[in-house]
């Protein structure tokens, strides 16, 4: 029989309400879209005013602002509103029937999996403005920049961690027509290392596209695009060490130090001329603009780090409960009296929001902060493995609300500004329940049992040297050692024993 009843059931559920979007949305923005939602929000609730620190006696709220003080992690908060303190940490399956590219990207990036972590994610953010749930998911269409396309580069170049900060660094010193600028004696002194690593990280970079990109001079970066085309000989690297000759149109002069006649100078000189002196100005997306940090790492004078927010980038409302006061009084209609309350709440909200916002990013900063500070006291080199996961565990908070935290929120350190997710780095699992093992020590353990073969003609493959490594305690897949030999540049084992029997 085919009928109709009614039946009650009971069950439990999370509701995405605006208030949960916007809070939600607030935690992911950077500082230059929450600048815009905030001044959006200001325009449109006549109940909202930014707070002058001028205000007294009608009950402004309590700005948006926290302050860290002796180490990382020893760190004071008020507590937060209930709702406010939820919102900010709900987990994305929770609010989204299907979010799989997050959650598989910090998956991936917690299990040392895929692209280079820190990088494949570091572009997603919100759009600023908008209330809507699809808003908040929009994939970004717009064309990549210059620095995002080398960010990819550097994350698939088989980088050990160490080298890749090194490339992030000196991709961030790039400028828009695709030059490196600032000495590289510099970098090595920010970064704690030898100029001969900040060289080798940068020689592998000169082999990224475009062709001449980050050079540091347009002698250089025509160089390194003849070398691609293999016309670098003597006598074009004569005219590159005397371009001013030709700015000069000095003809005899040239054809006197490139040691070439006339049909041979004009010849090198059209050459010159397809090549691209601006190797960057090919890419489009937004103008460069300077990263202001969302927070400020210094030396504490007692020992350890003094974390604390950047006051300039926190928005600092408060609800005119004066006016409110007025308005309310003033309502005669239910739409007017709706129109209030609604504003009312908003305001309320919003004020609570960003107080949470900022107490959150400061909670995961000073984790991140207490996690690496041997990065921070002696250089790239000791920067230890670490993920989402680990952070999370910490602070008592979900992994998808730290992943929030760290998309575009830079730190201003002693050894300069950074992404928050520049410091998660791959790890490999130990076998025994031991430590973790970098991703770095494993690549070298690998090119070094590669290295020893030959003598006796036996060639290791993938899967034995999965075997050997699992003997000593590392846990890895056969698919992650062929990506380390990959990266490293090795032949398989199939090539290698061709290769040894033709040598």
């Amino acid at each position: 029989m085919i009928g109709q009843r009614l039946e009650v059931r009971q069950g439990q559920g999370l509701v995405i309400t605006p208030q949960l979007q916007q809070a939600i949305k607030l935690l992911q923005l950077s500082n230059l879209e929450l600048e815009a939602y905030v001044e959006a929000e200001l325009e449109k609730n006549p109940l909202l005013q930014r707070d002058e620190g001028d205000q007294g006696g009608d009950g402004p709220a309590e700005p948006a602002e926290a302050a860290a003080s002796g180490e990382a992690g020893e760190l004071q908060f008020t507590e937060p509103s209930g709702d406010a303190e939820h919102a900010m940490d709900a987990r994305t399956e929770d609010l989204y029937d299907d979010a799989p590219g997050e959650r598989d990207a910090d998956r991936k990036r917690d299990a040392g999996e895929g692209e280079q972590p820190g990088l494949s994610d570091w572009s997603r953010a919100g759009a600023g403005g908008g209330m809507d749930g699809e808003d908040m998911e929009r994939p970004d269409t717009r064309d990549a920049t210059l620095w995002e396309h080398l960010q990819a580069q550097a994350s698939s170049a088989g980088f050990s961690p160490a080298e890749h900060a090194i490339a992030l660094t000196l991709i961030d010193a790039t400028d828009e027509g695709g030059y490196l600028r600032g000495e590289l004696q510099e970098f090595a002194d920010r970064l704690g290392v030898d100029l001969a690593r900040i060289e080798a990280v940068l020689a592998v970079c000169h082999g990224f596209e475009p062709t001449g990109v980050m050079a540091r001079s347009a002698p250089e970066c025509l160089k390194l695009q003849l070398v691609e085309r293999n016309r670098f000989d003597p006598a074009m690297e004569a005219l590159l060490d005397n371009l001013e000759l030709l700015a000069r149109r000095d003809l005899p002069a040239l054809r006197k130090v490139c040691g070439v006649d006339g049909e041979d100078l004009n010849e090198m000189i059209a050459e010159l001329k397809g090549l691209t002196p601006r190797p960057g100005a090919g890419f489009g997306g937004e103008p460069a603009q300077t990263v202001v940090p969302d927070v400020h790492v210094r030396p504490d004078p007692a020992g350890g780090w003094r974390v604390e927010l950047n006051s300039e980038t926190l928005p600092r409302l408060l609800m005119d409960k004066r006016y409110h006061g007025v308005v309310a009084a003033g309502a005669r209609s239910e739409t007017e009296k709706t129109f209030v309350a609604e504003c009312a709440a908003q305001a309320s909200w919003l004020v609570k929001s960003l107080d949470q916002r900022a107490k959150t990013i400061l909670k995961v900063s000073s984790e991140i902060v207490r996690q690496q500070d041997a990065f921070l006291a002696f250089g790239v080199e000791f920067l230890r493995p670490l993920n989402l996961k680990t952070v999370a565990d910490a602070i008592g908070m979900h992994e998808s609300t730290v992943s929030r935290v760290t998309s575009n929120k830079y730190v201003s350190t002693p050894r300069g500004v950074f992404e928050l997710k520049f410091f998660f780095t791959a790890a490999i699992q130990s076998s025994d329940g031991g430590a973790l093992h970098s991703a770095e020590a494993v690549r070298h353990r690998i090119k070094a049992m590669i290295d020893s073969e030959g003598a006796d003609g036996d060639v290791l493959s993938d899967d034995r040297i999965v075997e050997i490594l699992n003997e000593t305690g590392i846990d890895i897949a056969r698919r992650t050692v062929a990506k380390y030999r990959e990266a490293l540049r090795i032949p398989s084992s199939v090539q290698r024993r061709r290769l040894m029997k033709a040598g």
